[in-house]
């Protein structure tokens, strides 16, 4: 793996080439940060040395500061100027720098890091407008940091909450006022359905919050407090809080998140990207042939985490049978070998469905581990690799980082980026 470029410019291109400074963000601190920090300048064609420490860089030549000030996620700085996506990271109301804006919606194991995505984005040198396809969605990562840099994003994924969750990160900034004019009915509406009674609001709410949620119009703005009431669920369910006290607290900051979403777009004039979620299967996609620009996915985890079980209390809040949904996951069908045979056999089927809606010559991002089942070590990462190099596909970059108690299964953790070849 690559980690810092060593190519000395001669002294009389040195003399030549103006320069400008840029500085990575403070949070940015291990190797594999530091490799996507510098593929992101490459994929801007941009010339540098790193200095101080590994944490300044010289940039030799930069052909579009403006670029790069808008797209770059490792950076806080290009010159003296502050990068947007430092800027974004501003706008969080929780304690955690990756939790910014909507990401934080809904505590989903083994998401993304946002940062990573943006920067992986970058590296696929994707540009607004084009379209990246995350064929397992999940919590809405890739929605949400394509969305951020106008790209456009289509998600799909089996999981009726990973939908959920993608359109609410994504959509509800289209009917904030909505959202916001129905705060003081929804808190009432719950809290009925709750048998709690205090006078919050002036006049007597009639219906509980199953028919409140009914009686909404928009899609949108229904799935929005469908979120809230999954929210309050999976406190009380993993933490044990009053789920009245979990409702109000968690709406409001949902509703603050989402407001930060739109004075972050109007105040940094970003031009957000097309976004489509959609309920469907990896396996098949409901895609024309090389008609997506870029691909950036993780693979469920299926062996090492069981997403059906993990998330059981909301899957039945929304209605849902687990027995009939284990048919449809990836990975939680069969036990030992079998197991893993069908994992193997489903995922070689969703890497066929990427490699045939690819753009010939375009890039694949695969973040894959390596994981431990039934005290047998998976080799998921070589997997992925002779599958993907069968289909077609020629790995460019591996980037490797070690995964420190990951549910205690993980090991591993690979960013797989590949090219469509043939």
């Amino acid at each position: 793996m690559k980690v810092t470029n060593v190519r000395e410019p001669t002294e009389e291109e040195t003399e030549k080439m103006p320069k400008w400074s840029a500085e990575l963000i403070e949070n940015v601190q291990f190797i594999y940060e530091l490799a996507l920090a510098e593929l992101e300048l490459e994929a801007f064609g941009v010339d540098f040395t790193v200095t101080n420490s590994l944490r300044g860089f010289v940039l030799r030549n930069p052909p579009d500061v403006d670029t790069l000030v808008r797209r770059l996620a490792y950076f806080k700085t290009i010159g003296h100027r502050t990068t947007d996506y430092y800027r974004l990271t501003r706008y969080n109301r929780t304690r955690s720098v990756n939790q910014y804006l909507t990401h934080w919606i809904y505590p989903y194991k083994g998401k993304f890091h946002p940062q990573m995505i943006r920067a992986l984005l970058n590296i696929l040198k994707l540009e607004a407008n084009e379209t990246v396809l995350d064929p397992f969605i999940g919590s809405g990562t890739t929605a949400v940091e394509a969305q951020l840099l106008g790209i456009n994003c289509i998600g799909i994924d089996v999981s009726p909450l990973c939908i959920l969750q993608s359109k609410v990160k994504t959509e509800s900034i289209y009917v904030i006022d909505e959202i916001e004019r129905l705060r003081e009915e929804a808190i009432a509406s719950f809290k009925l359905s709750n048998r709690v009674h205090t006078l919050v609001v002036e006049e007597p709410v009639a219906k509980g919050y199953n028919e409140f949620l009914n009686s909404i119009d928009d899609d949108r703005v229904r799935d929005f407090y469908l979120m809230a009431k999954l929210v309050a669920i999976s406190d009380r369910a993993r933490r044990g809080r009053d789920i009245v006290q979990s409702f109000i607290k968690n709406l409001e900051q949902m509703i603050s998140s989402v407001d930060d979403y739109e004075r972050a777009a109007r105040e940094l004039n970003l031009q957000l990207g097309n976004v489509d979620i959609r309920q469907g299967d990896a396996r098949r996609l409901p895609l024309k042939d090389e008609s997506i620009q870029g691909v950036m996915t993780s693979p469920p985890y299926s062996i090492a985490l069981d997403y059906v079980a993990n998330d059981a209390h909301a899957f039945e809040a929304m209605g849902y049978d687990l027995d009939k949904m284990r048919d449809e996951f990836i990975g939680v069908r069969g036990r030992g070998e079998t197991r893993i045979k069908l994992y193997n056999e489903d995922m070689t089927k969703s890497f066929h469905e990427m490699h045939r809606v690819l753009e010939k010559g375009r890039c694949c991002a695969i973040v894959i581990g390596n994981a431990t089942y039934q005290q047998h070590k998976i080799k998921t990462i070589e997997f992925t690799i002779e599958q993907c190099e069968k289909l077609g596909f020629t790995l460019i970059n591996n980037i490797n980082k070690i995964i420190y108690g990951l549910y205690n299964v993980m090991q591993t953790d690979n960013t797989l980026i590949f090219r469509k070849d043939r």
